[in-house]
């Protein structure tokens, strides 16, 4: 028998929401271990043994230790090819989605994550919000999200015509963002806002919000 998966994390993390989407989406089991970033378990042992950068998700099975939640998807999504949804494309149009992925980790994911953190997780702990910087972000989620309007207009996904890693890799910060002024930005371009209205409808996904319930 294979050696059970193990997540841990903190069901509120953006990071481990993607690697938690991977995993329903391949139908796999895993064990939640849940780490207590309010007393600070991520930044030290026994955590760091498993992610030295204190950072959550990290993953386990048996002697295989990851970090860095897109490394651990896309461990999933090969190792795991034929279980579930396939999240990835043989051939060439691996290479288009492989750049649509590091889209989604360079120029999407550091804006959204800056705007989430300002409108989503400042409130709830109790911070005030940096205005200015919801301003600029919002200017730079606008170019992108202007540039995803053109893609989605050519292919009903970004890596394709199937639902892969570089939509499920975004569903994290939209899903945040769509609860804030912020989403107003997708809303107003067609095709970005049938693609969210898709994507943040799978049943994967809603096992995740339900981590959250």
């Amino acid at each position: 028998m294979a050696d059970i998966m193990k997540v841990h994390g903190s069901a509120l993390s953006t990071a481990a929401q993607r690697v938690f989407a991977c995993l329903y989406e391949k139908e796999l089991e895993f064990e939640f271990i849940p780490v207590n970033m309010a007393v600070g378990e991520h930044k030290k042992e026994p955590f760091l043994a498993l992610n030295p950068f204190g950072q959550v998700p990290a993953f386990e099975q048996g002697d295989l230790k990851l970090f860095e939640s897109r490394a651990i998807t896309q461990y999933i999504a090969h190792g795991y090819a034929d279980k579930g949804t396939p999240l990835v494309i043989p051939g060439k149009q691996m290479a288009t989605l492989s750049v649509w992925m590091e889209v989604e980790a360079h120029q999407f994911d550091p804006v959204a994550s800056k705007l989430n953190w300002e409108l989503v997780f400042k409130p709830m702990f109790g911070i005030p919000t940096d205005n200015a910087a919801v301003e600029e972000n919002e200017a730079k989620l606008v170019k992108v999200l202007d540039i995803y309007e053109s893609r989605l207009a050519q292919s009903k996904y970004l890596g394709g015509d199937i639902f892969t890693l570089a939509d499920l890799h975004h569903l994290p910060n939209i899903s945040c963002a769509m609860r804030t002024q912020v989403k107003k930005l997708f809303d107003s371009r067609p095709h970005v806002s049938a693609w969210v209205a898709d994507i943040t409808s799978r049943p994967a996904w809603s096992k995740v919000v339900a981590m959250n319930k």
